[in-house]
């Protein structure tokens, strides 16, 4: 597996390492030895192809041995508990990787817009930019804004579903992520901002390719792809700002051009960088969740037939999916000062890797957390980060995918799994490339 160079080009050398991760100038921190079980061997299985299948037997090894573990080879701390995780991601002091730490760690960060554009927006900010920013582009998310979206998600889902029927009439089967995964999170995110209907098939795989900058390590073909992609998004966003400054509508792009605290506004780059974060943090996660969702119901029929007998149901099933496989498994942060986490000191600068697929299984948080159960209650996940970097998409997420099951499976009793679903070759997201489903409820020819 290649392992990353501070500059996101990858070398044929093992293992993976996350984002953010590249301190080289300080002392490794002393860590005790707590098991004789090799905690490294634990952590790098994640990164196998197997492991991208099923991690959770190896994160919940790694949470049992070594909490807090610190990988000197790939230089940061891996949290697994619930408690950990949490702390850190509502802790004001811990921040994420910005243009700042590209100045000491991606030297060559302004040949790339997708760095430019990554580590300046609002997802990788730290005070008091964040703030301003998240205060101003807030209120593009307000509850109401997203309840009135509900019937546009409701009338998208069913045309969607139409090409379900369609694709699987003869009793064959169709790749659910390409029919509804990826063009439904499209359509909404597109019905959000303003986009032109007419305009959004392009958005797709603009998406897919600007993403690539939410992997750990990074090609240069994924800076290729990125850079080309953000670019393209940016030239799109920036004439669609043009149009709403001439001739408002009741859309994202309008919210963000007029958003005004005071004396405050956002700058024509920060409209339109925020405008293109959106559409891909909001486009990726989303296709994620709706795969994980339906895969899990599909492998779990007492489940779904809960869901399918008390349909109030369905938003706990969403929740419990969350949880159960959560999309994003891990995150970043840098410790803003010496510090001490579950007993063990971690430095300032410390890269600091929290693994949300591994707290979300924490028992001492989740009971019995390896089980699926729709009727679980109480759940409180770490799939959309917590603290200042909480999603601000995280209602309308949820709203999509509790839309989406209910349709789904209300439309299509006898949905079935036709196939070995493919996943999706990355470390940080869990996607499903292929999730072949028929709509008679036998496997396709």
């Amino acid at each position: 597996m290649p392992r990353p160079h501070p500059t996101g080009a990858a070398t044929e050398a093992p293992p993976a390492r996350p984002a953010g991760a590249g301190r080289t100038d300080r002392p490794s921190p002393e860590i005790p030895e707590v098991s004789l079980v090799d905690p490294q061997a634990v952590l790098f299985s994640v990164f196998t192809p197997e492991g991208r299948e099923n991690p959770f037997p190896a994160l919940e090894t790694l949470r049992e041995i070594a909490p807090v573990y610190y990988e000197k080879e790939l230089d940061t701390f891996f949290l697994t508990t619930y408690a950990d995780c949490q702390a850190v991601l509502t802790d004001p002091t811990f921040k994420t990787p910005d243009l700042t730490w590209c100045e000491d760690h991606l030297p060559d960060w302004r040949e790339h817009p997708a760095a430019d554009f990554f580590y300046s927006s609002m997802l990788r900010a730290n005070q008091p930019d964040h703030t301003r920013l998240r205060r101003l582009v807030s209120g593009g998310f307000t509850a109401r804004r997203v309840a009135a979206l509900e019937s546009a998600i409701e009338k998208i889902t069913d045309s969607l579903l139409n090409d379900l029927a369609d694709a699987t009439c003869d009793g064959g089967s169709a790749n659910f992520q390409n029919l509804v995964g990826y063009p439904l999170p499209v359509a909404v995110v597109g019905e959000l901002i303003g986009v032109p209907e007419a305009d959004r098939p392009q958005f797709w795989q603009l998406g897919r390719d600007a993403s690539r900058l939410l992997e750990p390590v990074r090609s240069e073909e994924d800076w290729a792809l990125a850079d080309r992609a953000v670019t393209q998004l940016r030239e799109y966003f920036r004439e669609l700002a043009a149009r709403r400054q001439r001739v408002p509508a009741d859309d994202l792009v309008t919210t963000l051009i007029k958003a005004k605290e005071g004396d405050e506004r956002l700058t024509e780059d920060e409209v339109i960088d925020t405008l293109a974060l959106v559409f891909v943090a909001g486009f990726e996660t989303t296709t994620s969740l709706l795969g994980l969702t339906t895969h899990a119901l599909l492998t779990h029929p007492d489940q779904l037939a809960l869901i399918k007998q008390d349909p109030d149901l369905v938003p706990q099933a969403v929740e419990e999916s969350l949880r159960w496989d959560t999309p994003v498994q891990m995150t970043e942060r840098i410790a803003g000062r010496k510090t001490e986490i579950g007993g063990v000191t971690v430095p300032e600068g410390a890269n600091v890797t929290t693994v949300m697929a591994a707290a979300n299984r924490d028992p001492r948080q989740h009971p019995d957390p390896h089980r699926f159960d729709v009727r679980r209650t109480g759940t409180k996940v770490l799939s959309f980060s917590a603290g200042p970097h909480y999603c601000l998409g995280a209602a309308l997420a949820r709203l999509e995918g509790s839309v989406a099951v209910r349709r789904l499976f209300e439309r299509f009793p006898d949905l079935a799994l036709a196939g070995t679903p493919q996943r999706r070759e990355s470390f940080s997201l869990r996607a499903y490339e292929n999730l072949p489903v028929t709509t008679s409820g036998k496997a396709g020819k």
